[in-house]
């Protein structure tokens, strides 16, 4: 184990809400964020996504940018620490994703530090995986910070699944839902921050941490069945680290999508994790209300556990916080609540 830290604070720009308190509450109440898009789907038919209401038409990477800076910033002002003794690490699209929105992610870490107003700390990094990226930023996090070398971290994941080539690339796999296709997922944007910093100063502690691959991926050429192999290793590997077992988690929160295969996953993930009787177990997912959003889910999902945890809703504690990409790449944290 590489030593506990705190989340402190949390920041979230969505399609349901423009801070964290706006985008959980929307959630909790099953709202969403789904509207018909300038897109349209291989029929003719308007493409349902999720984009942010942002105040001015930004597009390509000052939209992004944008994105990260406000919920970079609503995280920064809940836990009123200064910014130039921070470092940021910025969770983005996997760079082999058709359509990614950033060409440039060196430009788009000095622009968001630009309209954030603070100076790039030395150890701020960027971090590629798209919806696991969070883990991975996680694991960086609390080896920064236990090692002594940074004090606060902001992870921050943004991203868009709503640009011409992305809809194209997914429309032409099949993979976008659609008056047509009901296995898909509805393509969304969206930017969530958490500060990370050391244990005692925050309200939600990691407790456990777990990465591993899935050798049967939703794009795997050898057409190797599921089995959740990958998943189930990253459940194992956080509840070993956290001394939990999977009968001890009060919830999970998923980025499930919408397509079956995510919905396997993670169903065969929890079965092979469990021993005993189980009571109700519930299991909560951002996707339900604002679609496929990419890199910026891990953060996201821990907003939600906090935002729960403050108001007093959580399913349960501690919670089991789990994300996957489509190249295997699998990633679990639990977190618990000192407020229960």
């Amino acid at each position: 184990m590489n030593g506990t830290i705190d989340i402190a604070s949390v920041g979230m720009v969505t399609s349901v809400g423009l801070n964290a308190p706006a985008s959980c509450a929307a959630m909790r109440a099953r709202l969403d964020g789904f509207r018909e898009t300038r897109f349209t789907g291989a029929r003719g038919e308007p493409l349902i996504g999720a984009p942010v209401p942002l105040p001015r038409d930004w597009v390509g990477e000052r939209r992004i940018a944008h994105l990260a800076a406000g919920a970079i910033s609503e995280a920064l002002s809940g836990a009123r620490i200064a910014g130039e003794h921070t470092a940021l690490i910025l969770c983005l699209a996997e760079e082999s994703r058709s359509g990614r929105p950033v060409r440039d992610a060196s430009r788009l870490l000095r622009k968001i530090a630009e309209i954030v107003e603070i100076a790039p700390h030395v150890k701020s990094r960027i971090i590629n995986y798209g919806r696991p990226s969070g883990h991975v930023a996680l694991e960086q996090a609390r080896r920064l910070i236990s090692s002594g070398q940074v004090v606060n971290v902001v992870i921050t994941g943004v991203d868009s699944y709503l640009t011409s080539r992305t809809v194209r690339y997914y429309l032409d796999q099949s993979r976008l839902m659609t008056k047509f296709n009901p296995n898909g997922f509805i393509p969304g944007e969206a930017a969530a921050a958490v500060l990370c910093t050391k244990p005692g100063q925050g309200p939600l502690t990691l407790l456990g941490l777990g990465l591993a691959r899935e050798p049967a991926a939703i794009y795997n050429k050898q057409d190797i069945p599921l089995r959740g192999d990958g998943m189930t290793a990253a459940y194992g590997i956080a509840l070993r680290e956290s001394r939990f077992e999977m009968i001890g988690i009060g919830y999970r929160i998923s980025d499930l999508i919408g397509e079956q295969y995510w919905f396997k996953q993670t169903a065969l993930a929890s079965l092979r994790q469990t021993r005993g009787h189980v009571e109700f177990q519930d299991l909560w997912s951002p996707g339900e209300s604002i679609g496929n959003i990419g890199a910026a889910v891990v953060p996201t999902m821990i907003g939600m556990a906090f935002t729960a945890a403050r108001k007093g809703y959580a399913a349960g504690n501690p919670v089991l916080i789990e994300a996957s990409n489509d190249e295997g790449a699998c990633g679990v944290a639990i977190v618990a609540s000192r407020l229960n």
